[in-house]
């Protein structure tokens, strides 16, 4: 039986470097190219080498920025590319869901939209283009043939605020693993004692300010590691430089080395998690695989990720109190029902097989 054709847009591309949904679609293409012949979009600038395929997938590479606004840009122009030759179309982020009216009535492509958490509210944007990515959020609820949550209060905020049913896929986790720290201990010589550790783009609804200002104020006898893109903004450079140079603090910008990522991951004494906006977080699910305990920021999609088993802050203070109380926290319980929730939850075997049954369920 000849496959049905499916497109994925919105990303930066593939193999995936960096971003939640690069890794997600990177994974889901260990089996997807099996039920569907799979073409994804990817930025031509990200890819000098231009490979032709990639996991089964064809790829397909634009002049355009991925990323910040040039994104409208590129995902419409993607939704253009796709919307005639196309069984289904997934868009990951709603930066080009201003064209999915349009192309509706020209279109027997099924559409199906990853809002990607509430994007209008991150403090990153401006007014201007938080009331774009609204209209955009409310136009791809109301015109794609289905809506996918990837968190249960995203759900529900779809259900409550558009009335309107969506398909609830968290992500998958398990193409992360523990490495000996033994081989890396020369690079990273702070593997050898207890270390708090991050993973995260240095945005403002991160709270990496708050995080670094705490360690900084709360001298407990062990580094705070960060990786993150320092480089990529003002905001980003100005904590460097504010930061870099604290002694209890290590910061580097991205490691796109996954065994360098993974070594300081599984060795960290805590994992600490800011996000504040959003939905399920790629990051915080992988280190619960990990079997890693967690202290998170306590927005309702945290716990809802967590399952109400971390440990959680709401604001400075709370989270200096929890830094003093650090070595007397239940480390081991924590990490077991963690990694057995992300285990039964968060297997790209499981996730891969919601993405299948909902598209043919359209």
């Amino acid at each position: 039986m000849t496959k049905k054709r499916l497109a994925i847009l919105g990303i930066v591309g593939v193999p995936a470097n960096y971003g939640g949904f690069e890794t997600l679609v990177d994974n889901l293409l260990d089996f997807l190219p099996k039920f569907f012949e799979v073409t994804v979009f990817c930025e031509s600038k990200s890819y000098p080498e231009k490979l032709r395929s990639y996991k089964g997938a064809h790829l397909v590479y634009l002049n355009k920025k991925a990323n910040g606004v040039q994104s409208v840009i590129y995902d419409s122009l993607s939704l253009l590319k796709s919307c005639r030759n196309q069984h289904y179309i997934l868009l990951l982020g709603v930066s080009g869901a201003v064209m999915i009216p349009l192309l509706r009535p020209f279109t027997k492509a099924k559409i199906i939209t990853h809002i990607d958490g509430l994007e209008w509210k991150r403090d990153k944007w401006g007014f201007f283009a938080k009331k774009f990515l609204r209209l955009s959020e409310a136009l791809a609820v109301r015109f794609s043939h289905g809506v996918i949550a990837d968190n249960k209060h995203i759900q529900d905020y779809i259900r409550s605020e558009y009335e309107k049913e969506s398909f609830l896929i968290a992500y998958g986790a398990n193409h992360v693993s523990w490495v000996e720290p033994e081989p890396f201990r020369k690079k990273f010589s702070f593997l050898a004692s207890p270390y708090v550790f991050s993973v995260c783009r240095i945005e403002p609804e991160n709270n990496v300010e708050m995080q670094l200002r705490a360690f900084k104020e709360c001298q407990i006898g062990m580094p705070y590691v960060v990786v993150g893109n320092w480089n990529a903004s003002d905001y980003g450079l100005k904590l460097y430089h504010e930061y870099s140079k604290i002694k209890n603090i290590i910061l580097y910008n991205p490691i796109y080395e996954t065994e360098e990522l993974n070594v300081l991951r599984s060795n960290c004494y805590f994992y600490l998690h800011g996000h504040s906006a959003g939905g399920t977080n790629p990051s915080l699910v992988e280190a619960m695989y990990l079997g890693l305990p967690v202290i998170a920021y306590g927005v309702n999609y945290n716990r809802e990720t967590t399952f109400g088993k971390a440990i959680y802050f709401s604001d400075f203070d709370e989270l200096k109190k929890l830094l003093f109380q650090i070595r007397d926290l239940d480390r081991d319980q924590m990490k077991l029902d963690l990694a057995k929730l992300a285990k039964k939850n968060y297997s790209w075997r499981a996730i891969t097989k919601k993405y299948v049954a909902m598209l043919e369920s359209l």
